[in-house]
């Protein structure tokens, strides 16, 4: 087939003049119409104040809090106190703030999620201590409570990963809720050095308080030397899929299973950066080889798509180790990846939408 002359001059009096938010294709025109202004510009990735997937920013008191009609609150946690080995978690939200291009649209499930849903950006979880852990998740506890109590859903950075327990606590406190957990460790290992709070140990600490359910939690992408220490995964009666049974199994029988575990009830979703492989996120502190992909992630989370979502975190992200900016990378992708998800939920699309 010889060039087409008719078709370039066709293209030419479409797309000659005009700016890059001249779209005409209904799908793409109504993410562009809310990105574009009338001048033809957009914000520049690079300008403004950094928030998560630049998402308003939206001050909400914490003893008086006013939530307004949004859907979903993201909020960080900057609190490292329950590592075992690396700190440096703590600045995992800043990291994740200052990611551009994330967004606004995504081609796999279609939706622009900061542009469609009522969110923001809500700050982070004001501590009254640098020191103590305890007290660290009182605060949570209650900050969490109070955008759940609002009718809000919760989509937190932290921090490492202990601080999923307390957020589990405000989430499940009127009914135990099931979890999707992407993580090299399973999370539910028993105390030690004289406290059970810690990153190795939420998920044990959220079954015996009675907001998780076990017979509803899968926890995906598991692997390393600690298997040992989490029996308690297995005499609960959550469902585990080992790193290195991925590649056998393939993708959609990994999401098929995940969906069959939780159901349709309320579902909260956990990220920890250390599911994927070092050599995508060398940037956490717990690394362990022979992870998960970003491909193989993000196919996992966007197969998802229409669960009950009723909140979800990305956790372990410790910039410091991370010369390429990689890991806070990922973790702000599937962050919004995650945001996507509850667009299609119909815990938060019920909700006044």
């Amino acid at each position: 087939m010889g060039f087409d002359v008719k078709k370039l001059d066709e293209l030419r009096k479409k797309y000659g003049e005009g700016h890059g938010g001249d779209l005409f294709d209904p799908k793409f025109r109504r993410v562009a119409d809310k990105i574009f202004n009338k001048a033809g510009t957009r914000l520049a990735p690079y300008s403004g104040i950094p928030t998560f997937l630049t998402a308003p920013y939206r001050e909400v008191d914490n003893d008086n809090p006013d939530f307004g009609d949004l859907q979903v609150a993201m909020i960080g946690v900057p609190m490292d106190l329950g590592v075992t080995n690396r700190p440096g978690s703590r600045f995992g939200p800043r990291a994740l703030r200052t990611i551009e291009r994330i967004g606004p649209y995504n081609h796999v499930l279609d939706c622009a999620p900061v542009q469609e849903l009522r969110v923001a950006d809500i700050g982070d979880v004001p501590f009254r201590s640098r020191y103590r852990l305890e007290l660290s998740h009182e605060d949570i506890e209650r900050r969490i409570g109070q955008i759940v109590d609002a009718g809000v859903v919760p989509l937190s950075v932290g921090g490492d990963h202990s601080i999923t327990h307390p957020i589990l606590k405000a989430v499940g406190k009127n009914r135990p809720v099931g979890m999707i957990h992407i993580d090299a460790h399973c999370d539910t290992g028993g105390a030690y050095d004289l406290t059970k709070f810690h990153h190795g140990g939420p998920f044990r600490n959220a079954v015996l308080d009675g907001v998780l359910d076990p017979s509803r939690v899968i926890q995906i992408g598991i692997r390393g030397s600690a298997e040992y220490l989490w029996e308690f995964s297995y005499e609960s009666g959550m469902t585990i899929i080992h790193a290195e049974e991925v590649s056998g199994m393939g993708i959609p029988a990994v999401i098929e299973k995940a969906k069959k575990i939780v159901g349709d009830g309320p579902t909260y979703l956990s990220f920890d950066i250390d599911s994927l492989d070092p050599a995508f996120a060398p940037g956490t502190g717990t690394p362990e080889v022979g992870g998960l992909t970003t491909r193989e992630v993000l196919e996992i989370v966007r197969g998802l798509k229409g669960l009950n979502l009723v909140g979800g975190d990305v956790v372990e992200v410790a910039p410091q180790y991370d010369s390429t900016t990689n890991t806070a990378h990922a973790g702000a992708q599937v962050l919004f990846e995650i945001l996507s998800l509850m667009l299609f939920s119909p815990f938060v699309t019920n909700k006044g939408a």
